[in-house]
């Protein structure tokens, strides 16, 4: 017998496609493989041995390390304090935890629509906190009119009984790929603080920033580089960081939570022992922030193969005629519009948006390509995140099966 939220979690696993499928594809070995266009991360790590500890210094060390390394690419409005710096596995173990400390159970996390998919397990599975979407379109999410809406879901929440207790950024956005206007970031934070709103700014993309030749694309300014007393109260204000996108390494499970909100730093220390990364990814992670040269370095070719890849894939949506949203410059994703190939044998009453995304990204995988359907809570059913960061080699060969079948197979 379980309790009622481990048989709840447990249920999680038979729902469909709520798991990505595996990349499997290798030019040599398995040129017939799955190349999937759902992850953002295809790294291995193979490494034998490390020490068993880093030293006594070592939290205290890579604590210092984070605030210098986010000082130089976030332009905080004040330097970061290493003690408002926690460090755990990954920036969903960040999330969890945020969840935990912030709310009650059934509270609830306000975002804009799209949004990445995982964050409704990220609150919810252990602190039982569900997400409360904003009914907008997808331009409209970066413009200051969002507030408009905003204010509209915390009304329906209410009126409903949800308790919003904290407002959930992405920035760089994830599914769209764009950054947020400075203009939309103050609105937002005049709104938060208003209503007494935490606000939690996800930032895992923040050097993941290229140029994609579009002069309308907005640069990247970090929510902490607005944040000042006057818009919100700083104890409201919370980042999080971490390796799996920046540097590429999800399986280094390191992740960070800034905030100057003191209760709440000694609130996630109290259960930092159930997410501690270990000392070997502390190590590793230390190691890599102190030579800001390598991180300059990695950087500079990190966005010169991410405005590659980018070029390659929307110069070839664009010569299809697929539509997808433009102004993009950041993360490693495209959203893309397959609304006019959803099956229209479904396209019933009876039929769910749901079941007609399915049957699509069924058609996709069945031709070695995987797009995750319904995974970004988009309000018009039919759109996709498609990830761009592959080799180029397999970015065309992917590109290659899914337009195929998108002309051939789907009726």
């Amino acid at each position: 017998m379980l309790s009622a939220r481990g048989n709840r979690n447990a249920q999680l696993h038979e729902t469909p496609w709520l798991y990505a499928a595996a990349h499997t594809y290798h030019k040599e070995t398995n040129p017939t493989g799955i190349i999937s266009f759902g992850l953002a991360e295809h790294v291995i790590f193979d490494i034998a041995s490390v020490a068993y500890s880093s030293g006594n210094d070592s939290t205290a060390r890579i604590q210092r390390a984070v605030a210098t390394h986010l000082d130089n690419i976030l332009k905080p409005v004040a330097p970061i304090d290493p003690e408002n710096v926690i460090v755990a596995s990954g920036a969903t173990a960040i999330g969890s935890m945020l969840g935990f400390t912030l709310a009650e159970p059934g509270d609830a996390i306000l975002a804009s629509r799209p949004v990445y998919g995982r964050f409704k397990l990220d609150y919810g599975v252990e602190a039982g906190l569900q997400m409360f979407y904003a009914d907008n379109g997808t331009a409209q999410a970066f413009s200051p009119a969002i507030v408009e809406e905003y204010e509209k879901a915390l009304s329906h929440a209410e009126s409903h009984g949800v308790r919003i207790r904290a407002l959930l950024l992405v920035n760089p956005h994830n599914p769209v790929g764009r950054c947020y206007p400075v203009d939309t970031l103050r609105e937002i934070l005049r709104f938060c603080n208003r209503h007494r709103l935490h606000i939690i700014t996800d930032e895992v993309y923040a050097s993941c920033v290229f140029d994609s030749g579009d002069p309308n694309a907005v640069p990247f300014t970090s929510l902490l580089s607005v944040a000042t007393p006057e818009l919100i109260d700083p104890d409201l204000v919370h980042l999080l960081y971490g390796f799996s996108k920046d540097f590429a390494s999800g399986g280094l499970h390191l992740g960070f939570l800034v905030s100057q909100n003191k209760p709440l730093i000694h609130a996630c220390k109290a259960i930092l022992r159930l997410h501690n990364a270990s000392s070997a990814a502390i190590t590793i992670g230390t190691a890599i922030l102190e030579d800001q040269t390598f991180v300059r370095k990695l950087t500079e070719k990190t966005q010169q193969s991410l405005a590659s890849a980018y070029h390659v894939a929307t110069s070839t949506l664009a010569r299809k005629g697929i539509n997808y949203i433009k102004g993009g410059n950041a993360g490693f994703f495209i959203y893309i519009d397959l609304s006019p190939y959803l099956p229209t044998h479904l396209a019933s009453s009876t039929s769910s948006h749901q079941e007609r995304e399915f049957y699509l990204a069924q058609k996709f995988l069945d031709a070695g390509v995987f797009l995750h359907p319904g995974e970004e809570h988009g309000k018009i059913p039919g759109w996709f995140r498609l990830v761009f960061a592959h080799e180029e080699e397999v970015l065309r060969e992917g590109l290659r099966r899914y337009v195929a079948c998108t002309f051939h197979f789907i009726s």
